[in-house]
């Protein structure tokens, strides 16, 4: 539903775009704009807050196709268009643009239709809410943001304090949020113009990245280094967790790298599911050798299964 000061307003102008710009171009200019005037980024600074409501609210309009055209419209007609403060008897009428859409001359204009079409029906001139009380109550402009959280605070959730229109916000961040998702808070956006529902807070989750752990849904999956011998031979070994214990692990004989060892219900646990920790090893090769490990070596290799490791892989490239 339309804003009754669109009239006024210049979405495009207040986002530095231009009129034609890309949904995709949109997008990344608010986003910049929005990283830049953050309340949260700004604390205290009010004409940065005033600048994020406004770079919000254009978004809001620009980015919602529907929205747009009729926005567009709306400035289209009101920008050719002036109202004239005298004909005879003080009459005032709309001039030069309106005059010539609906055929210029002392004609009465119908605006039934146009202003019907522009806000929701026919029936212009019959008070029933929304724009300048006109077609229903419409429901306030949602708040578009970002929030970035650290690894664990994505996996055990977190509750955070933001500034939103109405003033501090606390959003619950649910345990085994994902990188990229929105959580929508309801009715603490915008409020509406005209009396109806206020708008909504639309925030996307960034998580950043853990130097050991990382996401695979609700498994965690660690990359766990096992030296030759203890892949070779077998070997029970310690692998750590998302709490900061750690669990002990067999390697079976024979162990190649890649092998993957599931612990059950050490993952992300969320709501819905628990997930698992996934240990995939990985041989560690030694990068110094003295001389009576390298004759050892040179001893096994001797010794060892004369099999060549590739062959497989080169027969199937073949195929």
């Amino acid at each position: 539903m339309a804003s009754q000061d669109w009239f006024e307003k210049d979405f495009y102008k207040t986002l530095g775009v231009s009129k034609d710009v890309s949904d995709e171009e949109l997008k990344k200019v608010y986003r910049k704009l929005a990283r830049k005037y953050h309340p949260d980024s700004n604390p205290g600074n009010a004409a940065a807050e005033a600048k994020f409501k406004e770079i919000s609210e254009a978004y809001s309009v620009l980015s919602d196709k529907t929205q747009r055209q009729e926005y567009d419209q709306i400035r289209a007609m009101g920008s050719g268009a002036r109202f004239t403060a005298g004909g005879p008897g003080g009459q005032g009428g709309f001039s030069d643009a309106y005059s010539g859409f609906f055929g210029g001359g002392s004609q009465q204009a119908d605006f039934s239709d146009v202003f019907g079409n522009l806000f929701g029906g026919g029936n212009f001139g019959r008070p029933s809410g929304g724009f300048r009380g006109y077609g229903g109550p419409s429901k306030g402009q949602d708040v578009v943001s970002s929030v970035t959280v650290d690894f664990f605070e994505a996996v055990n959730g977190e509750t955070m304090s933001l500034t939103g229109p109405t003033g501090r916000v606390n959003v619950k961040i649910p345990a085994g949020v994902n990188d990229g998702q929105k959580i929508r808070v309801r009715g603490k956006g915008h409020p509406s113009p005209d009396g109806g529902q206020p708008g909504d807070i639309v925030l996307e989750v960034h998580v950043t990245k853990h130097p050991v752990f990382e996401r695979e849904g609700a498994n965690i999956r660690v990359n766990v280094p096992v030296t030759f011998v203890e892949a070779t031979l077998g070997a029970t070994i310690e692998v750590p967790t998302l709490d900061g214990e750690t669990v002990k692990l067999k390697v079976t004989p024979g162990t190649p790298a890649g092998r993957v060892l599931r612990v059950k219900g050490r993952g992300v646990k969320t709501a819905k599911t628990q997930g698992d920790l996934l240990a995939v090893v990985q041989i560690a090769v030694p990068s110094h050798l003295d001389d009576q490990a390298t004759a050892a070596l040179n001893a096994f290799a001797e010794v060892a299964p004369k099999e060549n490791p590739r062959a497989d892989l080169i027969a199937k490239a073949r195929r």
